[in-house]
């Protein structure tokens, strides 16, 4: 049955949208709505523009009888920098403080709007780059890596300190926290990485770099590799961080009765000459 081009147009970027970085062939959609394929490049021309201006994504095109489009995410910088700011704002309430230095922001990172656009955000670090699985820690990191493999299309994947029964065979490496110098452990099952994959690692808050450093050597241990780094926010610290780069949408500088909330280094990260280029 034909499909009128308003509806058309309407269950293509849906379907688009829900699929990020995943090639959709013109057949499909030319079979999906009983249309010519040339009426679905024309719908596709119109989507590709609407989705650029509008700082949505870019729909990219690939000719030929493979091919077809592909979805791809991405947030404009000015867009990304309101959207730190905002939860600058929001983090610099007196109330948020807690003893020892630190900030409650457990409740912005259970926010659907907040969650979003942080995995748009660091999904714009990778147009180009290969990423096929992220990699977090339990728990607070997890809503943040789900986010993100969504916008990337990709799986992700949860190491924990106390392995289970649940995940069968698992990989452990013993790390330094960075912050409190003490011996930890982590673990992931042997399933979760394939040897020559690209990970990406993800977690809520960094001071050391211990943690994370972690997850960089379980990587290794699954012959994988890092594809990046990058982290909700960043905390002051006094000394070597563990891990070189990375990317913090963050910085928190927090002492016994203050707390300094700050832009990470995100735009020099992300928002490069390159990349703003292709916007």
């Amino acid at each position: 049955m034909k499909v009128r081009r308003s509806d058309r147009l309407i269950d293509m970027t849906r379907y688009l949208l829900e699929r990020p970085h995943q090639l959709v062939s013109l057949t499909f959609f030319s079979e999906r709505y009983g249309s010519a394929k040339s009426s679905i490049s024309e719908d596709l021309t119109i989507l590709k523009r609407t989705l650029k201006a509008r700082g949505t994504g870019l729909l990219e095109t690939v000719p030929g009888a493979a091919g077809g489009a592909q979805f791809i995410p991405y947030i404009p910088q000015q867009e990304a920098t309101d959207f730190v700011d905002g939860v600058i704002e929001s983090l610099s309430e007196s109330e948020r403080f807690l003893p020892g230095g630190y900030v409650y922001m457990s409740d912005l990172l259970g926010r659907p709007n907040v969650l979003r656009q942080v995995g748009r955000l660091v999904a714009t670090q990778y147009l180009e780059d290969e990423v096929d699985t992220v990699l977090t820690v339990a728990t607070k990191g997890i809503p943040i890596a789900q986010s993100i493999s969504d916008y990337l299309n990709v799986p992700f994947v949860i190491a924990r300190h106390d392995s289970q029964i649940t995940e069968g065979s698992t990989v452990s490496v013993n790390y330094v926290s960075g912050s409190s110098s003490r011996i930890e452990k982590m673990a992931l099952s042997k399933r979760s990485l394939t040897p020559g994959s690209r990970v990406l690692i993800v977690d809520d808050y960094m001071k050391g770099g211990g943690t994370v450093g972690g997850m960089q050597s379980l990587v290794k241990e699954f012959d994988a590799e890092v594809a990046g780094v990058a982290v909700f926010a960043e905390g002051t610290f006094e000394g070597e961080r563990k891990v070189p780069k990375y990317t913090s949408l963050l910085n928190i500088h927090a002492t016994n009765d203050h707390v300094d909330v700050t832009a990470g280094n995100f735009v020099e990260q992300i928002y490069t000459p390159e990349r703003l280029a292709q916007f």
